[in-house]
């Protein structure tokens, strides 16, 4: 578990209810598995929208019987999920945990498409019942469409130059794995660049990954969600691993965390206090101590918010 978690889940040992497990990587079940060992109380509902992931979380997590609940859904699916599994979508839950982004065995199963260090078919689908591949969108997506994504999803300032030369190339073999990919843009980016900022496959590979997953709107409707169904003293914890989620994250607690009252009056009116406090101050990051155990917690940017305990539900 990540180091600066496990605060945020204190508040759930002195309750006996519910805690939604809402992420990324129910498959390795690592953190769920901590939590249900450390609150005996608990509940847990892991969501993936990887039934490879599910079918390993269910293994892993079979000690805990009856405790826990895996449901195939997006992120933004916690709603019926929670229906589904027999409690109301709102003020229901002690803690949503977020964690965001491709998940370790993801990575780690080259097949899959997501790693640019091994050549493997243009997948990068976390459910592979969607239509849509990292194949199809370099093999048919319009030059605009294409520099699009590379821009907005992965923040590639050679955008436009890697959407032509995508094109260029395609006309005379399609794409079909990430080698293909890799080699392209080695050739397109530019060497200067090559030799700063990670990988220059990096960017690329992240776009396509949330373009074909529609990883941010699925946030962006979550989180609304998630913050719904929490229970007072709830908390919701997401761990993010791009700046583009966090983007998101920031923005969603802020205004969660807002007063309601109106701008410019003196003092805040009764009744329109914020709905949420924030339990970090900005973005915490993991530890050195943490790095050197899991070297790919260096990127993650984590941030909690609470629901009050003193005002509504029971």
């Amino acid at each position: 578990m990540h180091r600066t978690s496990r605060p945020r889940t204190d508040g759930a040992r002195r309750r006996r209810n519910r805690c939604a497990v809402h992420r990324r990587d129910t498959g390795a079940g690592g953190h769920t598995e901590r939590l249900l060992s450390d609150l005996p109380g608990l509940h847990a509902l892991g969501l993936d929208r990887d039934p490879s992931a599910l079918q390993i979380a269910g293994a892993r997590l079979a000690p805990f019987g009856n405790r826990v609940t895996l449901i195939r859904t997006r992120y933004d699916g916690i709603a019926d999920a929670l229906e589904e599994a027999g409690h109301p979508a709102e003020n229901s839950v002690d803690g949503v945990l977020f964690d965001l982004g491709v998940s370790s065995m993801q990575l780690d199963r080259t097949e899959r498409g997501f790693s640019y260090s091994a050549d493997a078919p243009l997948d990068m689908r976390m459910d592979p019942d969607l239509p849509l591949t990292a194949a199809d969108i370099l093999n048919t997506y319009d030059h605009g469409p294409l520099a699009a994504i590379l821009r907005e999803y992965g923040e590639e300032k050679f955008a436009s130059k890697i959407a032509k030369e995508v094109i260029r190339r395609r006309e005379r073999t399609p794409f079909a794995t990430t080698g293909d990919l890799v080699e392209l843009l080695y050739a397109a980016i530019p060497a200067p660049a090559r030799r700063t900022g990670g990988h220059p496959a990096k960017r690329t590979f992240q776009a396509l990954r949330v373009a074909v997953n529609a990883e941010l709107d699925s946030l962006r409707a979550a989180l609304p969600a998630a913050l719904a169904a929490l229970r007072p003293g709830g908390r919701v914890v997401v761990m993010a691993y791009q700046s583009l989620e966090d983007r998101i994250v920031k923005s969603v607690f802020a205004a969660a965390t807002a007063s309601r009252t109106p701008p410019g009056l003196p003092v805040e009116l009764p009744g329109h206090e914020p709905e949420f406090v924030s339990l970090t101050r900005g973005a915490e990051r993991a530890d050195q101590r943490e790095i050197d155990r899991n070297p790919r917690s260096a990127a993650v940017r984590l941030r909690a918010v609470q629901r009050p305990t003193d005002r509504g539900g029971s």
